[in-house]
């Protein structure tokens, strides 16, 4: 939408300095006319007294794209590094003059050697990777207005990358314009503290200083939220209408925030795709991997402060060396590999597991939707021979490769030949037009099994839980791509036009995408997904399994695998 004089003035003048008639902007221009045909074809506005209001550390400075306001890699917490390393987060330090909020955060520090090798992956998941540094706690901002009254829904997005990798712009479908412009909402984005840097436990050889340091990480979680809380009227958003959104990973971080004390409060809707987390580590094998990342140190444990003086690439490789002796010592092989530095249950900050053995009483008043992708994953979309496999062919392969859970770990012996065969046949005949190619893929992961498990627990609680399970297929790669991990979000975002190497563009994907984008903000305004576009969406309930299937169509299926599901061996990981 083009600005003319009227709404470039209602979007501009809202902050506390405002544009006067005075400003160089309208230097020249003698009438309305004249102004509107100087600005009716520009897109972008950044200038002195544009996009600028106030934070409790000092202004910041955004810019307008598309008559939406963008507030980029804001600090909600201090710099990580050096005596913070392994602290729970800090308020920023205020600064002076006005902090240019115009570039995303520094992205958590992560392996980063090779992130492009793999140029297919790339291609389709055109990743997006700035500086890297212990600096990273930032939030970005996408907001239609702000200081100008209006209290909007507020989406907090949440990366995925399990608890070790990713960022908060990894994707371009991670953007927040199109949703921000669609709903009226307020959508805002985060990095924070990943993998060891953020979940080290030195608590037992650290004592009372490093109490906290296993959880670091989830500590930054609540307070970008509390950050929020504060904040976001700011920007014109609702500080009491919070909605946490996450994909993989980014689904735990925001079943784990639930379960938490210190969170609640600080949101009131959840939505989880594909990221299912019922439990969370033991803090018997966290403390653990803390001892012998000190011993691989060299260090004893009045040292262990020097652990906050080295690089945080050596700090790192450090770590992965420690994880990988602990493994080792605990009889673990590498098909068997978990990633140790997750966050854990210490009895304080973290009660207890988020849904397992039953759910929090902290997300007892927490609507949420759950969802997964049909396949997540699928083998034949760089190798088109893998098409023609058959039903024998993929007893085979989930006798040799099954995957446990979706960490990464598989029981050591495979499954057997008889259990294979029990699982494809019970899969195939619960869905007969599928060919063994595709029951292959749809047995890739666990999902949606994880998906179900944490449903059936949520739905015990009074709020309604929605389910869901994505199977929109993208024509790329000749269809082999299936509806593979992440490729939901930018529908939800009502960016398929923008992530184009998810979805090629165009009304097909755009289509669903307008049905899931308004479901999602119907869900952000009043906790129930219903006349946002989708059909009618009935609550969960475990003894009828009502599931939305997204797709071309989309409808409500009872349970469609149930008895097929069953027949998987159970899912221990939780």
């Amino acid at each position: 939408m083009n600005l003319n004089r009227r709404s470039f003035f209602k979007t501009c003048s809202v902050g506390a300095t405002g544009l006067g008639l005075s400003s160089p902007f309208f230097m020249g221009m003698k009438s309305e006319s004249e102004l509107n045909s100087k600005t009716s074809a520009q897109q972008l506005f950044i200038g002195d007294n544009i996009a600028v209001t106030d934070t409790p550390n000092g202004k910041v400075r955004g810019y307008i794209l598309r008559n939406i306001y963008y507030f980029l890699g804001i600090p909600y917490g201090a710099d990580t590094s050096g005596i913070n390393r392994f602290m729970p987060p800090q308020k920023p330090q205020p600064w002076t003059g006005i902090y240019p909020a115009l570039w995303w955060g520094n992205t958590a520090p992560q392996p980063m050697e090779k992130r492009y090798a793999n140029k297919y992956n790339s291609f389709r998941d055109h990743w997006n990777y700035d500086d890297v540094s212990e600096d990273c706690l930032r939030i970005n901002i996408f907001t239609p207005g702000y200081n100008d009254g209006i209290k909007r829904p507020v989406l907090l997005w949440i990366h995925g990358g399990n608890w070790t990798r990713g960022n908060g712009i990894e994707h371009d479908g991670y953007n927040g314009e199109n949703l921000a412009r669609q709903g009226d909402i307020v959508f805002c984005s985060i990095n924070h503290r990943l993998g060891p840097l953020g979940f080290s436990d030195f608590s037992e050889v650290g004592g009372e200083k490093y109490n906290a340091s296993g959880n670091v990480g989830v500590m930054d979680l609540v307070a970008a939220l509390e950050w929020i809380h504060d904040n976001i009227v700011n920007f014109g958003g609702d500080p009491g209408n919070v909605t946490i959104m996450g994909q993989s990973g980014g689904g735990a971080k925001v079943c784990t925030l639930t379960a938490l004390p210190s969170a609640k409060g600080l949101f009131s809707k959840a939505v989880v795709l594909s990221g299912a987390r019922l439990v969370l580590k033991e803090q018997e094998m966290t403390k653990r991997a803390g001892a012998y990342l000190l011993k691989e140190a060299g260090l004893n444990a009045s040292q262990i402060n020097k652990l906050q003086e080295m690089s945080w690439q050596n700090y790192y490789a450090l770590a992965l060396n420690a994880e990988q002796k602990l493994l080792k010592d605990l009889g673990m092989s590498p098909s068997q590999t978990r990633e140790i530095y997750w966050p854990h249950v210490d009895g304080g900050f973290i009660p207890h597991h988020p849904y397992h053995p039953e759910a929090s009483p902290n997300a007892a008043e927490i609507p949420m939707i759950i969802s997964s992708a049909t396949e997540e994953q699928s083998p034949s979309w760089l190798d088109p021979s893998l098409e023609s496999i058959s039903f024998q062919g993929v007893k085979e392969e989930l006798r040799k490769n099954y995957y446990g859970d979706t960490d990464g770990a598989r029981p050591e012996e495979g499954l057997s030949t008889e259990k294979a065969s029990e699982i494809v046949d019970a899969y195939a005949k619960a869905f007969p037009h599928k060919r063994p190619v595709e029951i292959w893929s749809m047995l890739s992961t666990r999902y949606r099994q994880r998906s179900v498990m944490l449903a059936d627990v949520k739905s015990k609680q009074l709020p309604p839980v929605y389910l869901a399970w994505f199977g929109w297929q993208p024509p790329m790669f000749d269809y082999r791509m299936r509806a593979f991990h992440c490729l939901d979000i930018c529908f939800w975002f009502s960016n398929t036009d923008l992530m184009l190497t998810h979805t090629g563009g165009g009304e097909r994907p755009r289509s669903l995408s307008r049905k899931m984008s308004g479901s999602l903000l119907q869900f952000m305004r009043t906790g129930d997904p219903n006349g946002g576009g989708l059909p009618e969406w009935p609550r969960y309930t475990s003894g009828t399994g009502e599931t939305m299937f997204l797709n071309e169509v989309c409808e409500v299926q009872n349970d469609p695998d149930k008895e097929a599901r069953a027949i998987l061996p159970p899912y221990e990981g939780y």
